[in-house]
């Protein structure tokens, strides 16, 4: 059996847009072959909040909750977030999107592989052990 991975905001809206790299080519293979794919909240959030009426927002949130779900304490997980931002702004990077921060987090803290077309993350590699593809 495969890894799970979590797919970030930035794969799932190349492969909604139909557009093929390998980022999403990975997240169809998984899709076809039904395997783990993780999700948390804040993807959840950016990727609910771009729909465009009820019905797709709807059949979304069903097909999202099918999804292992990566959940924990929104403080903690917050809390977490800020302290990776803070580490790397001390240490000179600038995050764009904070919100990435707090998706690495939940990569970092299930120990799990995180694919994403962001460099956001690429940053996040420079002071944090995440896995990414």
């Amino acid at each position: 059996m495969s890894e799970p991975i979590l797919f970030d905001t930035s794969v799932w809206i190349n492969f909604f847009q139909k557009r093929n790299n390998t980022q999403t080519e990975l997240l169809k293979h998984y899709l076809a072959e039904d395997k783990l794919i993780c999700i948390c909240p804040p993807i959840i959030q950016e990727l609910l909040q771009g729909c465009k009426n009820k019905l797709q927002f709807d059949q979304l949130d069903f097909d999202l909750r099918q999804l292992i779900l990566l959940d924990c304490g929104h403080y903690r997980a917050s809390h977490e977030a800020a302290r990776i931002y803070f580490d790397l702004r001390k240490s000179g990077i600038t995050i764009r999107k904070p919100n990435d921060c707090l998706i690495a987090w939940y990569a970092l803290e299930y120990r799990i592989n995180l694919c994403h077309n962001d460099s956001d993350f690429e940053l996040i590699k420079a002071g944090f052990e995440i896995k990414t593809i």
